[in-house]
């Protein structure tokens, strides 16, 4: 098959390092892709959001399957437009994309359906959303309705930071029209983890849980970020977690959205909180989450490639998925000041000796080759540091030692990643 994969973050590089494992993949491509996805597809430059040109080159190409990485072109309607098009495409239609593009509808997805979840309110009017937080208190959790690229979301410890979330997202227009609505949610307390499930529209099959670090700073400090690092499994989410949230969040979910007319097919991740063993939806996205997917990558075994068809095909049940035993962790290098400003073109240096470290492999997710031909970093968060390791411990070493092979003055990371895991496991880090 020619496969075309859209997206340039780390996500899309440990899709196109899993696809191009597949024996069904005979050509792989992506739009627009980056420097280290050269590796494994042909480059093509049209951005995430040109879904014209995307349709048009899909068919000019003869494209077979399109993978869809990131949330935008889901909920503008890139796969409505591929399968309008005769291409077959894995990822959700723009109607059931709105479960990550609208928190709104998301929230009332979940009431309606009966989903544990945090008790919400819906607001156009800053004065009526100052109001109920008033009446909540704080701790309060403050988002923008609209998509923000993962940053439109205030944990607010005080009321006068939750109110002034409010002006900045509302008044101020900090996210644009992604905070004309906001969503005003109860704050839940527990340990946080990413569960992920791929979905054909009545059939669900459970893939794998990961533990993201979303605070830019060591011991969970600073502001949220996109993610620091992650790492899979999450010894959080138990056998018996997972009966929970299949049977709980993901299935009435299915179920859900096709007595709604939106089937949904693509991934499904669930963000979840878990307190004394029972857990509640704190969100849901429609695609891998990015740095999460670079973990599930390296530790799936199962034909990828083959279980996304089978979504978009409607022919999931009876598949089953195969994970690898040993744990996987992602480390991320971010741009000095990420996620507030930050600078581009900055030189990398020493992927190669890094690269060859036992276990690790050097995922991009902000880079292009500058005219010189060295890789120079484009985005905030630039390359995922992804190990395995016989143990969450190991494989943090393994990572950890990579990134003191690498030189870039003007890159950091989180020194702590996969601390949970360790704690757990009482091993010192």
């Amino acid at each position: 098959m020619k496969i075309l994969v859209v997206g340039s973050g780390g996500r899309e590089h440990a899709l196109c390092w899993a696809i191009r494992r597949s024996p069904l993949c005979r050509e792989l491509f992506c739009a627009p892709g980056n420097a280290g996805i050269t590796e494994f597809a042909t480059l093509v430059p049209i951005g995430v959001e040109e879904i014209d040109a995307l349709v048009a080159f899909a068919l000019g190409q003869a494209i077979d399957f399109v993978v869809i990485g990131p949330e935008v072109p889901l909920v503008l309607g890139l796969a409505d437009r591929l399968e309008a098009a005769g291409i077959k495409a894995f990822g959700p239609s723009a109607a059931a994309a709105a479960l990550e593009g609208s928190k709104g509808f998301m929230k009332d997805i979940l009431a309606k359906y009966h989903i544990p979840t945090a008790a919400y309110g819906r607001f156009t009017d800053a004065e009526a959303a100052k109001a109920f937080i008033r009446s909540k208190g704080a701790p309060i959790v403050v988002k923008t309705d609209g998509l923000a690229a993962g940053k439109g979301v205030v944990v607010a410890t005080s009321l006068d930071e939750a109110l002034a979330a409010v002006d900045a997202m509302m008044g101020d227009k900090l996210f644009g029209a992604a905070g004309d609505e906001l969503v005003v949610e109860e704050f839940l307390t527990g340990e946080e983890a990413s569960f992920f499930a791929i979905v054909d529209g009545a059939t669900a099959l459970p893939l794998a849980a990961a533990q993201d670090h979303k605070r830019v700073g060591d011991g969970d400090t600073g502001p949220n970020t996109g993610g620091m690092g992650a790492y899979s499994p999450a010894p959080v989410v138990t056998p018996e977690i997972v009966a929970k949230v299949m049977e709980r969040c993901i299935l009435p979910t299915v179920r859900g959205m096709a007595a709604e007319g939106k089937p949904y097919r693509g991934i499904l991740f669930a963000g979840l909180m878990i307190d004394a063993g029972e857990p509640k939806l704190l969100e849901y996205n429609v695609r891998f989450g990015d740095p999460e997917c670079q973990v599930l990558m390296a530790r799936l075994r199962s034909d990828i490639v083959e279980l996304m068809l089978a979504a978009s095909q409607g022919r999931l049940a009876g598949h089953t998925v195969e994970w690898s035993e040993d744990p996987a962790l992602v480390v991320v290098m971010a741009a000095q000041g990420y996620p507030g400003r930050y600078r581009k073109g900055t030189v990398i240096e020493g992927l190669g000796e890094a690269g060859r470290v036992e276990g690790v492999r050097i995922l991009h997710a902000g880079t292009e080759r500058n005219a010189d031909g060295r890789i120079v970093a484009t985005g905030g968060r630039v390359l995922g540091i992804t190990a395995v390791g016989a143990t969450v411990a190991e494989a943090q070493s393994r990572a950890y030692r990579a990134i003191d092979l690498i030189r870039w003055p003007e890159g950091f990371c989180r020194r702590d990643i996969g601390w949970r895991a360790i704690e757990r496991s009482g091993v010192s880090q």
